[in-house]
């Protein structure tokens, strides 16, 4: 049976669509475990539009938040910052792949070590969150292709490794598992 919520340990992974509700979904669960709250930013601001995105979000949470930008090595953050009495929130898996393959980094071997990492039980609450990206047409292009491809393989290991598992469609969540 997997851990209760504000146990010793506990992952939750959080997948959607684009403006589905998912990332308020996933900081109202870290909220709601009273823990400190760690906000793992994978994205980057490369233009405009994204640094106000990113903006949008650090907005949305209060100043009890930290925020610890980890674009390329997620497993190391979270090793660093999961704690009994803290809350992680990774948000997005899916940024970190595309930061991944732009820095030509073994995208399938970061997912099996991120898999590995959320295996050993890190200490405190870890959610992810990350876009569902395969629910659409394929890609005409090869690089669009390899993406779709790596972000399904690695939902599938985080599905795995995590206790919980919800999709997020038009703001409601679907409990996939735990």
């Amino acid at each position: 049976m997997p851990a209760e919520p504000g146990a010793a340990s506990h992952s939750v992974f959080v997948l959607g669509g684009a403006r589905s509700g998912k990332s308020a979904f996933a900081e109202r669960r870290v909220v709601e475990s009273g823990l400190a709250p760690v906000y793992l930013a994978t994205g980057q601001a490369f233009d405009a539009e994204m640094k106000d995105r990113i903006g949008a979000h650090q907005a949305r949470r209060s100043a009890s938040w930290r925020t610890v930008e980890t674009p390329l090595d997620l497993v190391a953050a979270i090793e660093r910052e999961a704690a009994p009495d803290t809350a992680l929130l990774v948000d997005c898996l899916t940024l970190w792949v595309t930061n991944l393959m732009l820095a030509e980094c073994d995208a399938e071997a970061e997912a099996e070590r991120l898999g590995e990492c959320l295996r050993a039980r890190p200490k405190g609450l870890v959610v992810l969150v990350s876009n569902e990206v395969g629910l659409s047409i394929v890609p005409e292009n090869a690089m669009a292709r390899r993406f779709r491809d790596h972000a399904g393989r690695l939902h599938q290991i985080i599905a795995a490794a995590c206790d919980e598992a919800i999709f997020i469609a038009a703001g409601l969540p679907l409990q996939l598992k735990g």
